[in-house]
């Protein structure tokens, strides 16, 4: 069951996920996001509220297996099944070392104590912050996070519908109370991407909020 918002941000068992502000994910980026850009004041906002911080960076070899270019005949966005399921194909995006990789030179959340890379695996596609794509790699945050005594996660960045979704859904999967920050997330909605991820949060119990209910 998930924990009363009054305790929450300040408390030292919450954190706020950031997940992916990068420029390939920006306006003019090789993935944008429309207004992606324009979260980055309200995250520094609201970061500066808890104690805990973690964010994450999609950080892909070249010629990862998600990318359209590594596919002969195949555009981005197509669908392809893969040994570890259905993929939609991408442009390469967030390359390793790359200025589209880099995260936005505005985000102020200086206080973050974990930059989790993901997606670095040229074989396996990793939206969530949790589990790749296989559904079987482990990125090692839900230990990290348990190790310290977190148990409540605020979820919040690019993209809504994917990495945001996949990592809220992994978090309450793994046991954390996970909440949604609606208004700090945009999103990609590709056919109708968006509907579905709202309808999975409700089936899983990740509650959606907007920024104005957390509390100091």
């Amino acid at each position: 069951m998930n924990t009363p918002l009054s305790r929450l941000p300040s408390d030292p068992r919450s954190a706020l996920l950031v997940i992916d502000m990068q420029y390939d994910f920006m306006p003019g980026g090789a993935l944008a996001v429309a207004e992606g850009d324009g979260l980055v004041p309200l995250l520094n906002r609201l970061g500066a509220r808890f104690r805990n911080v973690v964010i994450t960076q999609d950080w892909h070899p070249a010629e990862h297996i998600s990318f359209a270019s590594s596919h002969a005949g195949r555009d981005p966005f197509d669908s392809i099944t893969l040994p570890y399921g259905p993929q939609t194909l991408w442009p390469d995006h967030c390359i390793q070392g790359t200025r589209g990789a880099e995260l936005h030179a505005d985000l102020d959340l200086a206080h973050a104590q974990l930059i989790l890379r993901k997606g670095c695996n040229a074989g396996i596609d990793s939206y969530s912050a949790f589990v790749e794509a296989d559904r079987t790699t482990q990125t090692g945050l839900a230990g990290y996070l348990k190790e310290r005594g977190i148990d409540s996660l605020f979820v919040a960045g690019l993209a809504l519908d994917f990495c945001v979704a996949w990592s809220a859904l992994d978090a309450r999967a793994a046991g954390f109370n996970t909440w949604v920050i609606a208004d700090a997330c945009k999103a990609i909605d590709l056919g109708g991407s968006l509907d579905k991820a709202w309808r999975d949060f409700q089936a899983a119990g990740v509650v959606r909020i907007d920024s104005a209910e957390l509390t100091v």
